[in-house]
């Protein structure tokens, strides 16, 4: 019995920690950007890990810690979904997946925490048909 509340209080602890933390980097304007992986085009290649930044001069982008950076001004957020189990394996299997369609007709997969997904569809508006 004991285990059982010491387990509660650890997994409390844990839990307060983490969301003391996203609010703080939430209320400090996410300098930073907002932690995550993408794969372009979606569907394929690799899931590379990065972040999304918002700059109001330049829009949204996508700067993978290796790689060409993806421009994601005027993209639309046309899915939102959990990771298969084969994705599960790559990325963190709690995370969220968002597609995100862009002007050129391409297309791409950005993966990011539950915490996360709110401020990814602010910078990404979302299309009529989500």
């Amino acid at each position: 019995m004991i285990e059982f509340v010491m387990f509660a209080l650890l997994a409390g602890g844990a839990g307060w920690l983490f969301r003391r933390k996203h609010l703080k980097r939430q209320a400090a304007g996410s300098p930073a950007g907002i932690p995550g992986m993408a794969r372009h085009p979606a569907g394929t290649g690799r899931w590379r890990a990065g972040r999304v930044h918002v700059a109001p001069d330049t829009g949204p982008r996508w700067e993978p810690q290796r790689g060409p950076v993806v421009a994601l001004a005027g993209a639309r957020a046309t899915d939102l979904r959990v990771p298969s189990v084969r994705e599960g394996i790559a990325i963190n299997p709690g995370s969220r997946i968002v597609t995100c369609a862009l002007p050129d007709g391409g297309s791409v997969e950005i993966a990011v925490m539950p915490l996360d997904v709110r401020e990814l569809l602010e910078a990404v508006p979302q299309a009529q048909t989500f």
